[in-house]
């Protein structure tokens, strides 16, 4: 009984030709002859090719979907057989670079660019990220913080060497000091020869005889170092700084990193900020708010007078510029922003009840609000007639 094609690869009817192609490759890789240890690998091997053969194929697919093994005696239709009888005549479905991920472990570029790396160049240091956090008034005005941060460094003893002397030093016995490492791998299109860094000795061709006592041959030592940060006037939340050059030191004499400061702003109790200008609400009596008044608005910089024009309503905004915050690395302030609030008294004291009494006896406001509902009544009326 014929096998089932897409059963071989793993896969369902309708799968696509992206599955179609990742199964092949896989199993290939698998079952191939000269790699695979599976005992049926050969004949598994053949199967594999004869599945894929027909599947890559969008005519032949549809004739198997359509006929199942019986369409092979259809005109047109070239039979298993062909493709991995020599080089010249290789149809894969993937490329040469992809034979050679499959069957040699790597890139094929990476047989090639190994051979020219450069051994123990200089590395730069990795960069440090710190969070801090500062207070409102800090962001405000600037401040001086201390961070603390663990990073390494060049060894003192060695100078990041990792030896005292070159006698200490010897030449790498893996690789005889070439700095690199050859293998002969066998694959389907034969036997392929790839250099690659040397593992012993990382590339230098040169083994330490004689470490450091202080590093043990690294270079680099472990340190905890408070370092000292001025937090300019105006920073924001999100804003960082940059400590060039104080970051985790490099192998092999690179340059250090950075230290990178994030400045997280904690909010405030009263104050609100938007980049440079604050905003900030005040209560305000009726009294205030219908005569008019002078009250005393909070600032960053103090108390600061606020003349109240008879008649505001709740919810007024006023101006006091130049109150704000100062630009970041520029001239000038923002402003601040006071959103009055009326607030109706809760607890009245009997004097004042009684006052009230007579204000609203003394209000035209009730009489514009009769006014307003009679003439909606009149409409409702009028329309509804």
């Amino acid at each position: 009984m014929a096998k089932d094609y897409y059963e071989i690869l793993g896969l369902k009817k309708g799968a696509s030709d992206a599955e179609i192609r990742a199964a092949y490759k896989r199993l290939a890789k698998k079952y191939h002859p000269d790699i695979s240890k599976e005992k049926n690998a050969e004949e598994k091997f053949k199967e594999i090719q004869e599945a894929y053969s027909v599947l890559s194929d969008p005519q032949k697919r549809q004739a198997y979907d359509s006929f199942g093994h019986g369409f092979e005696g259809f005109k047109g239709f070239r039979g298993f057989g062909e493709g991995f009888s020599d080089f010249s005549g290789f149809s894969s479905p993937f490329d040469l670079e992809d034979l050679f991920d499959m069957f040699t472990g790597g890139g094929f570029s990476d047989i090639f660019s190994t051979r020219f790396r450069k051994r123990s160049t200089p590395e730069r240091g990795s960069d440090i990220r710190v969070n801090l956090s500062v207070s409102f008034e800090e962001a405000a005005f600037g401040v001086e913080k201390e961070i603390r941060v663990k990073r390494t460094i060049k060894c003192p003893v060695c100078s990041g060497k990792g030896y005292a002397g070159e006698s200490d030093v010897g030449v790498c016995s893996y690789c005889h000091g070439s700095g690199m490492v050859s293998k002969t791998r066998r694959t389907m299109l034969g036997l392929f020869q790839t250099t690659t860094t040397c593992p012993n000795c990382h590339g230098s061709g040169k083994v330490i005889k004689n470490p450091c006592p202080k590093c043990r041959g690294r270079g680099l030592l472990e340190e905890e170092k408070k370092i000292k940060v001025k937090i300019p006037a105006g920073i924001n939340t999100g804003n960082f700084l940059r400590l060039k050059g104080q970051g985790n030191a490099g192998e092999h004499g690179g340059s250090a990193g950075d230290i990178y400061v994030v400045v997280f702003v904690e909010p405030h109790e009263i104050f609100k900020r938007d980049n440079s200008d604050v905003y900030v609400e005040v209560p305000i009596s009726f009294s205030e708010a219908a005569l008019g008044s002078e009250i005393e608005a909070p600032t960053l910089y103090g108390m600061a007078k606020l003349k109240i024009p008879a008649g505001t309503q709740s919810g007024t905004i006023f101006r006091l510029k130049g109150k704000g915050i100062p630009h970041l690395n520029a001239t000038g302030k923002g402003d601040e922003f006071v959103k009055v609030i009326v607030q109706t008294p809760q607890k009245l004291s009997k004097k004042e009840r009684e006052l009230l009494k007579q204000l609203r006896n003394e209000e035209a406001f009730h009489k514009k609000r009769k006014s307003f509902f009679e003439k909606f009544q009149e409409r409702l009326r009028k329309k509804f007639r």
